[in-house]
């Protein structure tokens, strides 16, 4: 939901931190890799109860995210990158949750499964339309610079990490966190399943 407008505030100091970053050579792949790498440390981190730390290294995943995306801009967007960074976020969303779980299993871990059960949903419902709308030409006006088809919803790439952000901020209540914001992706879920559907059956 919010990230339209949060994609216009960090536009224009990604983009100058990427042409830096483009003149020392590095590719828009390597910053993905590297970000998701940041990302996975933030698992034992939170296996081991070192909120702290566990949230800078959520943070410094999501910036190599934004700053992957604005190097591919100027490197040129393609496929393979495209396929590596959604894979990639995918299997770093549900780490995080997964790591809370690991920390504390006895009061976490139906909470935590939940969660992470919300996200295949808004994840397939995501990707399943990306295939479909690509597959019949249709173009998105909001995310033009996307590698694939951008279906927003209630819960996006920015509410999530606000998600994470409260969770670490508030492990103690991690379980009550869990189950709002799950039950916020599964409206997402349905949501796209239901605006995606009448879209496709439009263009049939």
């Amino acid at each position: 939901m919010l990230d339209s407008l949060s994609i216009k505030i960090i536009k224009w100091p990604l983009t100058q931190c990427a042409k830096l970053i483009d003149k020392c050579g590095v590719t828009a792949n390597q910053m993905t890799l590297f970000g998701f790498v940041l990302g996975c440390l933030a698992f034992p981190a939170l296996a081991l109860e070192e909120y702290t730390l566990a949230l800078m290294l959520i943070l410094l995943n999501r910036l190599c995210d934004g700053l992957d995306g604005a190097l591919a801009r100027l490197q040129g967007i393609t496929d393979a990158g495209g396929f590596l960074d959604i894979s990639l976020d995918f299997l770093f969303y549900s780490l995080i949750p997964f790591g809370f779980v690991v920390a504390n299993p006895d009061q976490n871990a139906v909470a935590g499964a939940f969660l992470i059960f919300s996200f295949i949903g808004t994840g397939s419902s995501f990707l399943a339309f990306a295939i479909m709308a690509n597959k019949r030409g249709i173009d998105n006006p909001v995310y033009q610079h996307k590698s694939l088809y951008y279906m927003s919803g209630l819960t996006e790439g920015t509410e999530t990490i606000a998600c994470f952000v409260l969770l670490c901020l508030l492990p103690q209540h991690f379980a009550i966190i869990a189950y709002i914001f799950g039950a916020a992706c599964w409206f997402t879920t349905f949501t796209r399943i239901y605006s995606g559907f009448h879209t496709l059956i439009e263009h049939d």
